[in-house]
């Protein structure tokens, strides 16, 4: 299906495009700052997770009608820009909870999970990108495109688990030191509402 030569472009660019500084990047880092690396790593698996519903879509040309529809872009990322205020809004009201802070396993994996996968599938520009990266690197002449999309978007859902979960777990060693200042983590907590909002007004002032 593959030539060992276009899977070894394939898995460099996609490291390469997963290691530009995005939303995703900034989401997995910040959880993990916040609430621990398990956190950060599960939120990371969350949004791996999300690119399969991407994977699917665009195998299934269903990013086509994101792309070419404005009032359902308009809805997706409204949808996702409402669930990133609501995050701020979460993170902002239990500022001083240091029960909230102190450790991930508060939140019970699918939780976190949910959480991640959740900003993943509601961002229309992922599902526009999936569309546009996956067909480059299809093998037209051997057929079963659908399949091959849904390969090359399993390989990079498992190389965005790897690296996400990989920077969420070493950004939650610094949770870890910086634990026990309670002045710390309200002012991490107040930071983490920041950017959750700023990614909110970013998604949502996206045109496609």
């Amino acid at each position: 299906m593959f030539s060992l030569s276009a899977m070894m472009l394939f898995i460099g660019a996609s490291v390469l495009l997963i290691l530009v500084p995005g939303p995703d990047l900034i989401f997995t880092v910040t959880q993990g700052i916040t609430n621990g690396r398990k956190a950060g790593v599960m939120t990371a698996i969350g949004l791996s997770l999300g690119n399969t519903v991407h994977t699917l879509a665009a195998a299934l040309g269903l990013s086509i009608i994101v792309q070419t529809s404005a009032t359902v872009f308009t809805v997706f990322k409204v949808a996702g820009a409402c669930y990133l205020f609501y995050l701020a809004y979460q993170s902002f009201i239990h500022r001083k909870d240091r029960s909230v802070l102190s450790s991930a396993s508060n939140q019970q994996g699918f939780r976190l999970l949910f959480k991640g996968m959740t900003m993943n599938v509601l961002n229309p520009k992922v599902a526009i990108f999936f569309l546009a990266f996956l067909p480059q690197f299809v093998n037209y002449s051997y057929g079963y495109v659908p399949l091959q999309m849904i390969v090359l978007g399993v390989v990079f859902m498992v190389l965005t688990a790897i690296i996400f979960g990989l920077l969420g777990y070493f950004a939650g060693v610094f949770h870890r030191r910086l634990l026990h200042s309670e002045r710390f983590n309200e002012w991490l907590a107040c930071g983490a509402s920041a950017i959750f909002v700023l990614l909110g007004i970013k998604l949502i002032t996206t045109k496609a």
